[in-house]
Parts: structure tokens; sequence; C-alpha cells
């Protein structure tokens, strides 16, 4: 896979986060054809790279409460 430049990503944090640490998320879509997951401690850190078809197959699972197979 190409490398994938993400200096124009929106990241927006996850509705459940807080500022108490544990486990947050950030999520930028605003990239053509690409969705990027990050971890929102480690924000240099590496992304997940999604298509947007497989991000919406994943929130409708998590939504449906459903194993994803």
């Amino acid at each position: 896979m190409n490398e994938v430049n993400l200096n124009a990503a929106i990241w927006r944090k996850a509705t459940a986060s807080t500022d108490m640490g544990g486990q947050c998320v950030e999520v930028a879509t605003n990239l053509p054809g690409i969705v990027a997951v990050r971890d929102s401690k480690n924000p240099a850190g590496p992304a997940l790279l999604f298509s947007p078809t497989e991000w919406n197959r994943f929130l409708s699972t998590l939504k449906a409460g459903t194993q994803i197979q």
C-alpha cells in the first residue's frame, strides 16, 4: 500500500471519550476514500486506515452488537 499523507486530516474524538485518559480514539473522515483512526493519547503514532465501506460495516456491526467475521 502507498503511504498516505494524513496532514490534512481533520480529527474528531469519539463521543464516548473523556478527558480522564483511558481508551480514546479519534477519527478523520474528510480524506477522499479513506477513514483514518488513531489513539487520541498518541496523535503522532500510527493510524489505522479503512475504506468508507469497511468503516461503515464496522460501525454497523458495533451498533448491532454482532461479531465481525
